[in-house]
């Protein structure tokens, strides 16, 4: 199965980076290339650093990452929206998209420090060697600075999505609210190229096409500037800001490695775990939930009533109260955790979670979302998610909605029994591998083992099955989608390396759950295919991808 994987990241290489399969996706996307580093850091470390250096190149001035980095040598009909859709180097040159290389306008993802840290770990006397932490931390931190500031639209200390390409699950039922404000893009305006590729039955309607066409050409005829136009499209995602929350601890890593105490970092990531909570974690559903910032009026501030996802009504007070409490509790556990010397940043920590929440009581609290998607569950990979929140998500994964360890064979996209459940259109029920390779990372981190163990077996097992398939039928594990997938292919790799035990540090809460005592890694190779695995290791492909 090593040879298998390697053979397929080896025929996706494009010399420069890897692309997410040759025929449907023949660009590099962004968090697919995170998580393929996090894969070849086991087979060439230099390769892995390569793959993001490249990604890294394509920053944009304002620190965003976009989403998609085009190969010039790629004809323009063999991907919509190929790069003269886009524009970025004249419609994005107030932003500062780069003159030398075309970009799409949007991100993805942001797992690319988790990556980056990983990465060095695999080889630290190669990456020192070559100067690649100094190199990428300061691209890093600007990437983060952009989600955090330019993209908090809630004003609630979280990053919004701007459209559904950029949380990656682009397909799911969760934007079909917010996209019903969006006037779709007449068909005869476009050409779908993916459907070149795959049966129209899993992929995305021609109406929810029009509507990502609609939103992609409004932001780009506007410059690519974030906040403008209420009543747009505007989402805060739990798995999105999860995932940010996690490259803020890696981030914190990194720091550290490069002489600064990361200290800041980790109270950042702290911040946001509680903001997290306190926005889009649903106590009485037991899992997080989108919240579509321009939906739902102005309630939060005044308690309005609002529709949990059951279809009961439960007023906003009742709610933050429940979600205020699991997030004392964390705060406590994180005071515990820290050093007296660590008081003037606790104290600063105090005046900046103190000054988000007044952000938050003043301005529009949107809506959340009634659609349970695999996203809600991916919290799980936060070190410092109180414990009462991570028991309660492992419960809700194992239940009648996500079949973890019972009717599914992995973990869906979407909610089993949900109204739009459908086992092969894309992220509308069928699973994906790299999902399901952060939820056996945060069931390990939260000392599930049993649990992690069996979803790595049975990701092992459907990945070799499926010819490393983009995504299968949850229940059947039936391929769909591309075969040979570069990031099933990676993530095969990382699981084929056993976990250690020393991931866990849920106890610890605030610690930097990337930076525990790792495993002795060999980077070599046995017979087998298999060495041992560092410490905790997740991070976050693109769905319909834009």
């Amino acid at each position: 199965m090593h040879l298998r994987a390697a053979h397929v990241l080896e025929g996706n290489w494009t010399g420069t980076s890897t692309v997410p399969s040759r025929g449907l996706y023949p660009h590099q996307w962004s968090w697919d290339s995170a998580f393929v580093a996090i894969g070849l850091r086991h087979l060439s470390p230099l390769r892995a650093q390569t793959e993001l250096e490249t990604l890294l190149g394509a920053q944009w001035g304002d620190g965003r990452i976009p989403h998609i980095v085009f190969n010039p040598s790629v004809p323009l009909d063999a991907y919509f929206p190929s790069p003269d859709f886009w524009r970025s180097s004249t419609a994005g040159r107030a932003a500062g998209a780069p003159r030398t290389v075309q970009t799409s306008g949007i991100v993805q993802p942001p797992v690319h420090a988790l990556a980056a840290w990983l990465v060095h770990q695999a080889d630290p006397g190669l990456s020192r060697a070559r100067s690649f932490l100094p190199r990428v931390y300061p691209r890093l931190a600007a990437w983060h600075r952009y989600l955090l500031h330019r993209r908090d639209l809630g004003g609630g200390g979280l990053a919004s999505v701007v459209h559904p390409w950029e949380q990656g699950m682009d397909n799911s039922p969760c934007w079909d609210a917010p996209l019903g404000r969006i006037t779709p893009a007449s068909p005869r305006t476009f050409r779908r190229a993916d459907l070149d590729h795959g049966s129209a039955e899993d992929r995305p309607t021609d109406l929810d096409y029009g509507r990502y066409v609609r939103l992609a050409t409004d932001y780009r005829d506007g410059g690519y500037a974030d906040g403008a136009g209420a009543g747009r499209f505007a989402v805060e995602d739990p798995a999105f800001n999860a995932l940010l929350i996690a490259s803020e601890h890696a981030l914190a890593a990194i720091a550290r490695e490069l002489g600064a105490a990361g200290t800041a970092r980790h109270a950042r990531a702290e911040r946001l775990t509680a903001a997290l909570v306190e926005r889009l974690w649903d106590p009485a559903e037991g899992m997080f939930f989108c919240r579509d910032v321009y939906g739902g009026g102005e309630s939060g501030a005044h308690g309005a009533e609002r529709r949990s996802p059951s279809g009961d009504r439960t007023s906003e007070p009742r709610s933050r109260s429940s979600a205020r409490g699991a997030e004392q509790r964390s705060r406590n556990g994180a005071r515990g955790a820290e050093q007296p010397a660590q008081s003037g940043a606790l104290g600063a920590e105090q005046r900046s979670r103190n000054g988000a929440h007044r952000r938050e009581r003043r301005s529009p609290s949107g809506a959340l979302i009634p659609e349970r998607s695999v996203a809600g569950l991916l919290p799980l990979i936060l070190p410092a998610l109180p414990r009462d929140i991570a028991t309660t998500l492992v419960r809700t994964a194992g239940g009648p909605h996500f079949g973890l360890g019972g009717v599914a064979r992995l973990v869906p996209s979407y909610n089993l029994t949900g109204h739009a459940f459908d086992p092969r259109r894309y992220w509308r029920g069928p699973a994906w591998f790299n999902t399901n390779w952060l939820l056996e990372r945060g069931l390990r981190l939260h000392g599930e083992h049993g649990r992690a163990e069996e979803l790595r077996s049975a990701l092992l097992e459907t990945a070799d099955a499926s010819g490393f398939a983009e995504y299968v039928d949850p229940y059947t594990g039936e391929a769909c989608g591309a075969l040979g997938f570069s990031w099933t292919a990676a993530l095969t790799l990382d699981l084929l390396h056993e976990p250690s035990g020393a991931d866990q540090v849920v106890s610890r809460p605030g610690c930097d759950a990337f930076d525990t005592a790792q495993g002795a890694a060999s980077h070599g190779t046995p017979p087998d295919g298999t060495t041992p695995r560092s410490s905790f290791e997740t991070g976050a492909k693109g769905g319909d991808r834009g």
